[in-house]
């Protein structure tokens, strides 16, 4: 599975551990016993846990995805690597995050929005709507970007290493990850960026990672985020 987001982003699927019937039975081995079909009780069972906070048996479930996007979109995406919230001890031990280096691969790859948002009047930290001026702040974006570019790639023909001249490449820059997570830490991520109030770029990110979760958890997704 692979889903295209925003110009040249993306997220593909890898690998995944793991179905519905995981977390039942993650859930009732202090029992000693084991369920074979998905039934009514195992909904009961599994409604239960996530009500009374029981996540353990969630972590079971491990999606590994390759994705794509903007360096900007990269950092708030690392907040839910260091700071997910769970009933362990170590806030990482549900994580696996792998990225590309501008030590060894020149950047390419950069983000051109379609459209330029206005600053929200009654949050500072959003956006509302857009902006009456597109084309001037569209030749604006583009000149910022491309003047790096230029001297980004100037610095290395000068012999500066690359882990020293991307420095002064922008945030719209791509990069790409491998990133490893359980249930519960992509469950966190989507409940807290497919929301109205985070920022469009990730949220994007948060709508398609929900969509991989009901794929190959179906019934569990839907006791934790509710039909859809």
């Amino acid at each position: 599975m692979k889903i295209k987001l925003l110009d040249k982003g993306f997220i593909r699927v890898i690998d995944k551990i793991g179905s519905d019937l995981t977390v039942v039975n993650a859930a009732r081995v202090s029992f000693g016993k084991e369920t074979k079909k998905y039934s009514s009780r195992d909904l009961k069972l599994v409604s239960f846990l996530n009500t009374h906070k029981h996540f353990s048996p969630f972590r079971h479930l491990q999606v590994q995805l390759h994705l794509k996007f903007p360096e900007f979109v990269g950092r708030q995406l690392y907040k839910h690597v260091v700071g997910i919230e769970t009933t362990s001890n170590s806030s990482v031990k549900d994580h696996a995050w792998n990225e590309i280096s501008g030590r060894y691969v020149p950047v390419q790859d950069f983000y051109y929005p379609l459209n330029y948002r206005a600053q929200s009047e009654d949050n500072k930290q959003a956006s509302e709507g857009e902006i009456k001026y597109q084309n001037e702040a569209d030749i604006l974006w583009k000149e910022s970007v491309n003047t790096s570019i230029e001297n980004y790639e100037k610095m290395l023909k000068l012999g500066v290493a690359k882990e020293q001249a991307r420095c002064i490449l922008p945030l719209n820059q791509y990069t790409e990850v491998y990133w490893t997570a359980s249930f519960q830490a992509l469950a966190n991520f989507v409940e807290l960026r497919n929301e109205k109030t985070s920022q469009y770029e990730i949220q994007q990110y948060g709508i398609a990672i929900k969509r991989i979760l009901f794929d190959f958890y179906p019934k569990t997704s839907n006791v934790w985020f509710g039909k859809e």
